[in-house]
C-alpha cells in the first residue's frame, strides 16, 4: 500500500464510516511498524531545516481514533487500561537499547536508536524519535513526536514536550549533542541547535523572549518560525524586572532564559558525555 495516501484517505473520513472501512487494521499496523522502525517520522530534517510530516501525524491520531480501551495489566499489582492500538513498545536485546530497571515505560510508536539509555523511571510517548547516545535521564519525560538527536543528554526531571495538534504544528527539536540540565522544560515546537546548553530550570515555549547578552539580541518566535534557540548557545535561568510602577515598588521580576556565552572548551569539559557509562 502507499502509506501516505492510505492515512490521509482514512483520516478525511467521517469516524462513522471509518470503523467499516476494510483497510483501517492494516494501515493502523503498518503504521505501528513504521513509527517503532524510525521509517517515518513526525517530523525530518530538510534542507537545512525541518519539515513536518503532518500525514504522520493524522497517522497517529488516526491509531488514536480507531483504539479501543483494553485491559493491558500485567499482572494484580502493575494494572493499567488504554487504546488497543497503543501498547508499551516491546524491545528485545537486538535493538541495543538500554533500558535501567526500575519503572521506565515507552509506547509503541516511538523510535530509539541503538546506543541509547533509559534511566527510571522515564517515559516516552508515542512520534518520539530518539538518535544514537542519547540519555533520558530518570524522571525526564519525551512527549508526543519529540524530535531527539544523537548524543543529547535530556538530564533527571526534565520534559520534552509534545505535540498532535494542530497537524502541521512542529513538535519540539532537540539537534545533536546538546544538553538539556535537570527540570528544563522545552515546549511548543520550540528548536534547540548542536551543541546548545541548557541550564538547569530553564523554561523555553512560544511565548518565552531569549537574551542573548553575546550578541545583544533578543531570539523570539514568530507567527511563521517558533522559537531557536541557537547553535552552541549556553542559556541559563535568568530575570528580568517588571518595568511599570507597581512591579517596581514590589521589587517584581519575571524569570528570563539568557544566553551568557557559546560553548567553548570549558563548557564541553564540564559537558563531557561519560563514554565509559555507554
Amino acid at each position: 500500500m502507499n502509506l501516505r495516501e492510505e492515512i490521509e484517505r482514512l483520516y478525511a473520513l467521517d469516524p462513522a464510516e471509518l470503523k467499516y472501512d476494510p483497510m483501517v487494521a492494516d494501515v493502523c499496523t503498518e503504521i505501528v511498524r513504521a513509527l517503532n522502525h524510525g521509517e517515518i517520522r513526525a517530523a525530518e530534517p530538510f534542507e537545512g531545516g525541518w519539515r513536518v510530516n503532518m500525514w504522520v501525524k493524522h497517522g497517529i491520531l488516526l491509531l488514536f481514533r480507531m483504539g479501543a480501551m483494553q485491559d493491558m495489566s500485567t499482572d494484580d499489582n502493575f494494572r493499567f487500561f488504554d487504546k488497543h492500538t497503543l501498547p508499551t513498545k516491546r524491545f528485545t536485546l537486538e535493538d541495543g537499547v538500554r533500558i535501567v530497571p526500575g519503572g521506565s515505560s515507552v509506547r509503541t510508536g516511538a523510535y530509539l536508536s541503538a546506543g541509547v539509555i533509559c534511566m527510571p523511571p522515564m517515559y516516552i510517548n508515542i512520534g518520539a524519535w530518539i538518535g544514537p547516545g542519547t540519555m533520558i535521564d530518570s524522571h525526564a519525560l519525551v512527549g508526543t513526536c519529540a524530535q531527539i538527536g544523537a548524543r543529547v543528554h535530556v538530564s533527571a526531571a526534565a520534559q520534552v514536550g509534545g505535540v498532535l495538534e494542530p497537524a502541521g504544528a512542529r513538535p519540539v527539536i532537540i539537534e545533536d549533542d546538546v544538553m538539556i540540565g535537570g527540570n528544563c522544560g522545552v515546549y511548543e515546537g520550540v528548536r534547540v541547535r548542536n551543541r546548545a546548553v541548557l541550564g538547569s530550570g530553564v523554561i523555553l515555549n512560544a511565548s518565552t523572549p531569549v537574551y542573548d547578552l553575546v550578541n545583544s539580541t533578543i531570539h523570539r518566535s514568530t507567527d511563521h518560525e517558533p522559537l531557536e534557540i541557537p547553535e552552541g548557545a549556553v542559556v541559563v535561568a535568568g530575570s528580568r524586572a517588571i518595568q511599570n510602577e507597581w512591579g517596581r515598588i514590589n521589587g517584581l521580576a519575571v524569570s528570563t532564559p539568557l544566553i551568557v556565552k557559546y560553548r567553548d572548551e570549558k563548557t564541553d569539559a564540564r559537558t563531557a558525555l561519560e563514554s565509559a557509562l555507554r
